[in-house]
C-alpha cells in the first residue's frame, strides 16, 4: 500500500514537472515568433502557461 503512494506522488511530480517545462517551451516559441526578441522569449518562459492563456485569449 505505501509503495504504491510513492509511486501516485512521484507520477504526480512527474507530470507537473513535464507541464511546466512544455508550458515554458511552447511560450517561449509562440513568443518568439511573434516578436521576433530573445528577451521577450525569456521574459515569456518564465510567466509560462500565462503568457500561452494570454496569447491564445488576445489573438
Amino acid at each position: 500500500m505505501e509503495k504504491q503512494k510513492k509511486e501516485k506522488s512521484g507520477a504526480a511530480a512527474g507530470a507537473a514537472k513535464t507541464g511546466i517545462t512544455f508550458g515554458s517551451a511552447l511560450a517561449m516559441v509562440i513568443s518568439y515568433t511573434t516578436w521576433k526578441s530573445v528577451g521577450w522569449a525569456i521574459i515569456h518562459g518564465l510567466l509560462s502557461w500565462v503568457y500561452v492563456i494570454y496569447f491564445v485569449l488576445r489573438y
